[in-house]
């Protein structure tokens, strides 16, 4: 049986809603994500984050989720640390995109029975929502965050253009702008919707 893990990345957040705290906008979006993935049933949750995000982190974690302690938050780390966990798929994804829904992970992982890679778009704000691979990662997928990726640049480093496919994109909140896409019909991301007052 292929055992799978969707990993939830910290990745900066550089901005929140006026009047919401920094700190606590970061730990809503990512706590959502990683409501998210503790309920998924074809794959097991964990969560990346560099020393300085550990207690993040451990506050947002179920009980039991794995935590990779990373140098920088890339992609490569974290998917090194989870073949190292015995794992033979892995999706990345940002810990910002908090009404994310569950099939869109599917889409991520779906792939990998025929492509080296897959990459889901970030959406109008550029960069990644997420990168799944086969594990261990192959030698050729270069190191990048989640935030200047693209499924170009990966492509650019493929043997062969054709394994790196793109899935549905999803946007991340990313900037004030995104908070107008949230959908408020989508279940979840409570944390996220009790900071903007419900």
């Amino acid at each position: 049986m292929t055992r799978r893990v969707v990993v939830a990345m910290l990745v900066p957040v550089p901005w929140s809603p006026p009047g919401v705290d920094l700190a606590a906008w970061r730990a809503a979006l990512a706590e959502d994500v990683v409501d998210l993935l503790a309920r998924l049933a074809q794959a097991e949750a964990a969560i990346a984050a560099t020393a300085a995000d550990r207690p993040l982190a451990e506050q947002i974690a179920w009980p039991g989720m794995r935590i990779y302690e990373i140098p920088q938050p890339t992609v490569l780390p974290a998917l090194t640390a989870a073949a190292a966990d015995g794992f033979d798929q892995a999706a990345v994804i940002a810990a910002d995109a908090p009404d994310l829904p569950g099939m869109i992970l599917g889409k991520l992982l779906r792939p990998l029975e025929s492509k080296a890679v897959a990459v889901a778009p970030g959406g109008p704000g550029g960069g990644l929502l997420g990168v799944a691979t086969s594990l261990p990662a192959p030698g050729w997928l270069a190191d990048h965050d989640l935030d200047t990726g693209s499924a170009q640049r990966l492509r650019k480093d493929a043997p062969v253009p054709g394994d790196v496919t793109s899935t549905p994109q999803w946007r991340r909140l990313r900037g004030p702008a995104d908070l107008a896409t949230l959908d408020v019909a989508l279940e979840g991301w409570e944390n996220t919707r009790a900071l903007l007052g419900g």
